[in-house]
């Protein structure tokens, strides 16, 4: 199997209207298509919805479901809130911290701007609580490479310890970060 790329992610959210607006908004994303039908195609189950498009940039695709019938929406309480989430790369830490600007002023709490020597970082919730990151690249070719250089060996010291492996330490020693 090749796969080309990401068709388009979907999520739930609560309310298709508020999503498009704050994605809009804040994201900048364009609103690109809506279906709504009372009935999934896939399942036939009888299950009204909304399915709403936006585009992420670059040929992705970011979507939502707005499912009224369902039970109120909710996270996995096993997994911490700072997990799962979406992350969109910007073109430059200018970008990054006109958008961290845009969101506080709204009242939306960011945390960040975190440095991770590859890439610098904000981090926030959109209206249906999913996390979402915007990442700024700051590599270079031989910060790349010398993070890849260690993969294989961290998975495997992982997989049988379970205990972080101190290979790329670096990219959070203050050493590194501006």
């Amino acid at each position: 199997m090749l796969i080309e790329k990401i068709h388009h992610v979907a999520y739930r959210c609560k309310d298709a209207k508020e999503t498009v607006t704050w994605y809009t908004k804040y994201l900048e994303m364009d609103f690109q298509l809506a279906f709504a039908e009372n009935q999934v195609p896939s399942t036939k189950a009888p299950d009204p919805y909304m399915h709403i498009f936006l585009d992420a940039g670059g040929g992705n695709v970011l979507a939502f479901f707005e499912l009224p019938k369902q039970p109120e929406m909710g996270r996995d309480v096993n997994t911490p809130d700072w997990v799962q989430h979406i992350a969109f790369q910007v073109d430059s830490v200018v970008t990054l911290e006109r958008i961290k600007a845009r969101l506080q002023a709204d009242g939306i709490e960011v945390v960040g701007v975190t440095d991770h020597t590859l890439f610098k970082s904000i981090y926030f919730f959109d209206p249906n609580g999913h996390r979402l990151e915007l990442a700024a690249d700051t590599s270079t070719p031989e910060l790349l490479s010398k993070a890849a250089a260690v993969k294989w060996e961290m998975l495997e010291e992982w997989s049988r310890t379970k205990r972080a492996p101190q290979h790329a330490a670096w990219m959070h020693a203050s050493e590194f970060q501006a």
